[in-house]
């Protein structure tokens, strides 16, 4: 009986250290366990506040996207605008080109015969010079 009572409080004893050991592991896994879990949550916050951030930044880009389509739009609206503007003024040069062509020639026309009346008139002048001429001599001779 009393290696009986021995051997029970040696498996009783083996038993406890058992228990002892395995609550020892259990709690270095819990602790383990916990911190993991820290470790995951606080990565966790860190890709959610980066996430917010890629968001938060994505819906600025959006805004800025808008603004410069929008710019856009205006500047295009103001090239069409100047376009039809230049259209327009290339068409009034065209037909001032064509009036400044059509006065050189008839300047021109008038020139040419402003010359040709100067020259009869020149021709005229000449004629009548030795008309005079002759006429004084006649005179002078006469007298």
């Amino acid at each position: 009986v009393a290696m009986e009572t021995v051997s029970l409080e040696h498996q009783i004893q083996s038993v406890q250290r058992h228990i002892a050991f395995l609550k020892k592991e259990q709690m270095e896994l819990l602790h383990d366990l916990h911190l993991e879990i820290l470790r995951l949550q606080k990565h966790c916050s860190e890709l959610t506040h980066d996430l917010e951030i890629k968001e938060l930044e994505a819906r600025q880009q959006d805004v800025l996207d808008r603004e410069l389509e929008e710019k856009c739009r205006v500047m295009e609206a103001r090239l069409q605008e100047k376009e039809k503007d230049n259209l327009e003024l290339r068409k009034e040069l065209q037909h001032k080109e064509t009036l400044v062509a059509a006065l050189r020639s008839s300047l021109r026309s008038k020139e040419r015969r402003f010359l040709e009346e100067l020259k009869r008139r020149s021709h005229r002048v000449t004629i009548l010079d030795t008309e005079l001429q002759k006429q004084t001599e006649a005179a002078a001779y006469l007298s």
